[in-house]
């Protein structure tokens, strides 16, 4: 047996998040990534924020392809479902850390 290079895809690669992302939100991480790139290009100062913004976006891949996504959000806008109030959210949180 052979060792063979494993690759996996960047998941801060602009086109591995454009490809992950459901169609709805394509022209939107267009618009933010190619304004942030020109901001880049102008001031290398602006890398930094590219980065965060293609780091914060991979995440919305994760985000948006789990299944009751964008139902969650309707029923939270509708003030539907569960509410928990933030000082206990944070408290469950840090329990499961810990």
């Amino acid at each position: 047996m052979s060792a063979q290079p494993v690759f996996e895809d960047d998941p801060l690669d602009p086109q591995v998040i454009l490809d992950g992302l459901p169609e709805r939100e394509r022209p939107e991480f267009l618009r933010q990534y190619r304004a942030a790139a020109q901001a880049a290009l102008r001031d290398v100062a602006q890398y930094k924020a590219l980065r965060l913004l293609l780091h914060r976006w991979s995440l919305a891949v994760i985000a948006t392809n789990r299944p009751g996504y964008y139902e969650a959000i309707e029923d939270a806008k509708a003030g539907r479902g569960e509410a928990v109030p933030l000082a206990q959210a944070i408290a469950a949180e840090l329990a499961r850390r810990s």
